[in-house]
């Protein structure tokens, strides 16, 4: 038997160690198109005060020790699904009786009125966050466009270095797809605390090679360095070439098995039903995610029929403060407050039926983990929570947990 798995991140990476963890004796071929060893991305923009360093997921000596093959640099390009193989751009071609594909995400691109600006940074790569490190120099001068999570881990980073730091969000508030919006004010305001200036609800109509921008207000702004936080799009290029199912990402089962029996994807390339969401498709772009759906697309290649069904979780750290999120709020339709004596924010995200759905919180260091933790298991055992216990801070998340 055949394993070949394309992209060797935190999902190709969980995925390979886990079929040897779990007795599959054949080969394991792991893809890597990098030229740097299999590494952690979260590290990449999460502002520590310390250098970037590359931190491995699996050192490659590691991976030999467990008989898995990697290949370095190598990029494939065509899924041949009749004759079971997998081509690459250096000529290579690899057969396979089982294939995941963990291609991940790339950063989408900036374009300005259908033009694209090439000179805009993007962050997805270890090289790609040398390149952006190397630019925080005192007195220098960001333009990072986009006020999601990786342009503002960025603006946190970069104001540490002392670079001025001007964000250019086009919705009326940051995080807007991702974090309700007490949170993001929140977040918000430590940022402008700290010199970041920011342009909210603001649409951009030209931004020339050496980056002068102009807003639709007339306003101007000159950078050094400008930086496209805008989203990405999964990595679905050698599915559609292969004909397998796209639907927001490489569409899988339950399972994570594609339109493909014999071809699984996941992580940040693929979207899946979610049964704690009534099956609803979702992609989630997150770490430990990606390492969960690699051990789980580890056990369906080798025949388990289990859905995937983790909760899904999601942080951020900027400055003194953490984010941390379980579940998906926007698909909650009324939420609940609960402040605590640290100055902590902790919001509950209810059903029709009070059952909790997500819950989001933010707080300094790691004040608000155990809630959300707590939070999470609660939202797998579907229970329902008296809005009024939930915004009680004397009222332990662990005795619900009990009772549930």
């Amino acid at each position: 038997m055949n394993s070949l798995i394309i992209g060797a991140g935190e999902t190709g990476v969980r995925a390979a160690l886990k079929l040897r963890e779990d007795g599959y004796a054949g080969t394991i071929t792991l893809v890597n198109g990098e030229a740097h060893t299999p590494y952690e991305r979260p590290p990449l923009s999460k502002p520590t005060g310390e250098p970037i360093t590359l931190k491995p997921v699996s050192g490659a000596d590691q991976l030999a020790a467990h008989n898995i093959t990697l290949l370095t640099g190598e990029r494939a390009h065509l899924i041949n699904r009749t004759a079971k193989r997998v081509e690459f751009e250096s000529g290579l071609a690899t057969p396979y009786d089982r294939l995941l594909i963990a291609t991940g995400a790339t950063p989408r691109a900036l374009t300005v009125n259908g033009l694209a600006i090439p000179s805009a940074l993007t962050l997805r790569t270890y090289d790609d966050a040398i390149a952006i490190e190397a630019r925080m120099l005192p007195g220098a001068r960001f333009v990072i466009i986009g006020g999601g999570f990786i342009g503002l881990e960025l603006a946190a980073m970069a104001r540490a270095k002392g670079v001025d730091v001007t964000v250019i969000e086009t919705q009326p508030r940051l995080l807007a797809r991702a974090v309700p919006a007490e949170i993001a004010t929140r977040l918000e305001q430590r940022h402008r605390d700290s010199g970041v200036t920011f342009h909210l609800g603001a649409a951009i109509t030209s931004i020339t090679p050496d980056h002068v921008i102009t807003l639709a207000n007339g306003e101007t702004l000159r950078a050094d360095t400008l930086i496209a936080g805008i989203g990405s799009i999964p990595a679905t290029s050698l599915a559609e070439q292969a004909g397998l199912l796209i639907d927001n990402g490489i569409a899988v089962d339950a399972t994570l098995a594609t339109s493909d029996p014999d071809i699984f994807a996941a992580g940040d390339c693929c979207s899946f039903p979610h049964p704690v969401y009534g099956n609803k498709r979702i992609r989630i772009e997150s770490w430990r995610a990606a390492q969960q759906q690699g051990y789980h697309a580890a056990r369906a290649m080798m025949g388990s029929t289990e859905p995937f069904s983790a909760v899904p979780w999601f942080w951020t750290d900027q400055y003194d403060l953490s984010v941390q999120i379980a579940g998906l709020p926007s698909e909650g339709v009324t939420h609940v407050r609960r402040e605590t004596e640290d100055g902590s924010l902790l919001l509950f995200h209810l059903a029709t039926d009070n059952r909790l759905i997500a819950a989001s919180g933010i707080g300094l260091g790691n004040a608000v983990a155990r809630d959300i933790r707590l939070s999470e298991m609660l939202i797998d055992r579907r229970a329902l929570l008296s809005p009024d216990d939930l915004a009680n801070p004397a009222i332990r998340l662990k005795a619900l947990l009990a009772a549930h």
